[in-house]
């Protein structure tokens, strides 16, 4: 069976990248190293020189991480679009989205957020969108009420 382990997203600058999962979202640092290798090779990347923090909850590696890679050389600047496209790339996280919304406002991370109720079976599903520092979507899904 295949399974994902992680999920990584460039970043330009990663304390600001780690204020919003770490501090908002709650994820744990679970590594912080520098690695050199030929990642221009492997990922066309700017630079052979990487930074690799990932997130996650020590007590369940089974949910999956998110890393966050910072390059030597900043990447290229990249437009966020709209509306989702082919390739569209979300993460999505199970929360209480209202305390974690307000996490995140207070921090002054609350980019673009978005909030409903979907109607289910169990009672009204939370859920809300925003973006990360570098634009990346983000969904928080809580329990139903």
């Amino acid at each position: 069976m295949t399974t994902v382990h992680h999920s990584a997203i460039c970043v330009r600058d990663v304390d600001a990248a780690l204020r919003f999962y770490r501090d908002g979202l709650g994820l744990e640092t679970l590594m912080d190293h520098a690695f050199d290798g030929d990642w221009h090779t492997l990922f066309d990347a700017p630079s052979n020189r990487l930074r690799s923090v990932f997130l996650g909850d020590p007590g369940r590696p089974d949910v999956g991480i998110v890393e966050l890679v910072a390059f030597d050389a900043p990447p290229g600047d990249r437009v966020p679009s709209e509306h989702p496209a082919p390739g569209f790339f979300l993460l999505s996280f199970f929360v209480d989205v209202d305390e974690t919304l307000a996490r995140i406002e207070q921090l002054g991370l609350a980019r673009d957020a978005r909030r409903i109720d979907v109607p289910g079976p169990a009672g009204p599903v939370p859920m809300a969108t925003l973006r990360d520092p570098d634009g990346v979507l983000v969904e928080l899904v809580g329990a139903p009420s």
